[in-house]
């Protein structure tokens, strides 16, 4: 179960990213580097790896809903 915790914060963590660099790019883009990076590095996996973090979320997804 801890697995899937981790996994679901993580995917939040980088649609939550992406979604606010969507509102607000210099938010983010300002604080590459430092602890306020990961925002920036989250915001740019969802970006670039796109397909395989809503694989992910689908995944996600099902487990909650079916498994737990």
């Amino acid at each position: 179960m801890s697995g899937i915790s981790l996994l679901t914060v993580i995917l939040l963590l980088i649609c939550t990213c992406v979604y606010v660099q969507s509102l607000a790019s210099s938010l983010l883009d300002r604080n590459k580097a430092g602890l306020l990076g990961i925002f920036w590095k989250g915001a740019r996996t969802g970006e670039r790896k796109s397909p395989y973090v809503a694989l992910c979320r689908i995944a996600m997804a099902f487990s909650i809903l079916f498994i737990q």
